[in-house]
């Protein structure tokens, strides 16, 4: 029979024992060494210089002095001298430098809920829920910096998601859903699912049905997509057309020696040019039947038209001249040979019988298509 106990290794009294008192003293000892174990610290390395009597420390690896030999083990010091107790399977010890609540479990002190395969808290946890809580809220909350939830899936194709249920059935649900793109899914009935947005994991563009399809997509309710609306960043710019759908900028101007010109995305073109055409009286008698008029003029376009535009002008004298005699009575003569890059002829008549050699002003404004 063995002279210790099987659990705590208490010393037992032999038969006609002498000196019974240093035996049974020897087990109080271990009892109030291990009773309520209460612990200085874990994973002490190095004996303290000042021990107080009672003070227990769970020894770490690489102990030294009078530790030195007994990692893993107990240290007790009964106020002469330590004494060392191995932890059995199971111990349970309250760390006071950690503030930890610890079990003795595979040769280390693991915390009491370490490994554990499954928690319930107010609910019953199970095989597939194995964390479960039953409550009015769940509250994460950081420790002095941020903090962070982490879903962590073994492969692409599985899912990290939150799932969003109603009675039970599935209404919405946002993650990693058989990829690692994250997206949100929303179903009327659990079985029938949406993918509403989806974001590229790598490139971070978002897709999905609450997105525009198409350049002609106006269904109500969905998010514009930069390429298919317009902003500052885009209304100004080249314009282009395919299939009668803009492909550019809403409006594009330009100018050259000719003039200037604007062309709108649908299509139309306006082309200007402030020009002169010499004396007014440089043709004609100034009567009604032979009017004075100026040198015609040739207008190329600063930007060709598709088809025939429609030509206007405006001819003026600065204000400062007189209208006797019709001086200021002025109108333009379109061309009536207009093409889609140039106009021919084009003249300022002058209604009126004064033969001042005015130089007016000349206006001109085409306008057509340029798709």
């Amino acid at each position: 029979m063995s002279q210790l106990s099987p659990r705590i290794g208490l010393p037992f009294l032999a038969p006609s024992q002498a000196q019974k008192h240093v035996t049974h003293n020897e087990a109080l000892q271990r009892l109030d060494a291990v009773t309520q174990l209460c612990l200085e610290g874990f994973s002490d390395t190095t004996p303290p210089a000042l021990p107080a009597e009672g003070d227990i420390h769970g020894l770490g690896a690489g102990a030294t002095g009078a530790w030195a030999g007994h990692d893993g083990e107990l240290a007790y010091w009964d106020g002469s001298a330590w004494l060392f107790l191995p932890p059995q399977e199971g111990w349970r010890g309250w760390g006071r430098t950690e503030q930890a609540l610890r079990i003795w479990h595979d040769g280390a002190w693991q915390g009491v809920t370490d490994g554990i395969d499954r928690l319930g808290v107010n609910t019953a946890a199970d095989g597939v829920n194995r964390l479960a809580v039953a409550s009015e809220a769940s509250l994460l909350s950081h420790d002095g910096a941020g903090h962070q939830l982490k879903l962590n899936k073994a492969t692409s194709g599985d899912t990290a998601s939150l799932l969003f249920q109603s009675g039970w059935t599935g209404h919405a649900e946002m993650g990693l859903a058989g990829q690692n793109g994250w997206s949100l899914k929303v179903s009327p009935d659990g079985s029938a699912w949406t993918t509403a947005l989806q974001a590229d994991a790598a490139s971070g563009i978002l897709d999905g049905a609450a997105v525009q399809q198409t350049a002609a997509d106006v269904t109500p309710g969905r998010l514009m997509r930069a390429d298919y609306g317009y902003g500052p960043g885009n209304l100004l710019g080249t314009v282009a057309q395919s299939g009668g759908l803009p492909t550019g900028a809403v409006i594009e101007r330009g100018g050259n020696a000719n003039g200037d010109y604007v062309r709108f995305a649908d299509g139309m073109q306006i082309c200007t040019f402030a020009t002169t055409t010499g004396s007014v009286t440089a043709h004609g008698s100034g009567t009604a039947g032979d009017p004075y008029r100026s040198a015609s003029l040739t207008w190329t376009f600063p930007a060709a038209f598709t088809g025939t535009p429609i030509i206007s002008g405006t001819a003026a004298l600065p204000a400062a001249v007189s209208a006797n005699n019709g001086r200021r009575s002025l109108s333009v003569s379109p061309s009536t040979s207009i093409y889609s890059s140039v106009a021919y002829s084009i003249f300022i008549t002058r209604h009126g019988s004064d033969a001042n050699p005015d130089v007016p002003e000349l206006w001109l404004t085409a306008t057509g298509r340029w798709d």
